[in-house]
């Protein structure tokens, strides 16, 4: 059975991610408080705004900015999101 996580984004019991994404405090958190569910759409969101936004990664405003957007997404905020981007339509 897979181990299960309260998903802070969904707010209910869904399988949890396998290790911690990313090192230190903030990958932790998301391993004990985020589902493998929201985390998959937060990284084809985060490849989204990376995409359109043209980040460099190694630019650390860049990195700041890609850390408070997974914040808000998780927290269900507002986020960014990538201009002229349009959701497939999964009816056809």
């Amino acid at each position: 059975m897979s181990r299960t996580v309260f998903c802070k984004k969904y707010q209910q019991e869904l399988p949890g991610l396998a290790q911690p994404p990313i090192p230190g405090p903030a990958g932790e958190d998301i391993y004990q408080q985020v589902s493998q569910q929201a985390w998959d759409e937060w990284t084809a969101h985060q490849t989204r705004l990376i995409n359109e936004k043209h980040l460099n990664m190694m630019d650390p405003e860049a990195r700041k900015y890609l850390t408070e957007q997974r914040r808000k997404f998780f927290a269900n905020e507002d986020v960014d999101q990538a201009e002229g981007y349009v959701p497939e339509n999964k009816e056809n």
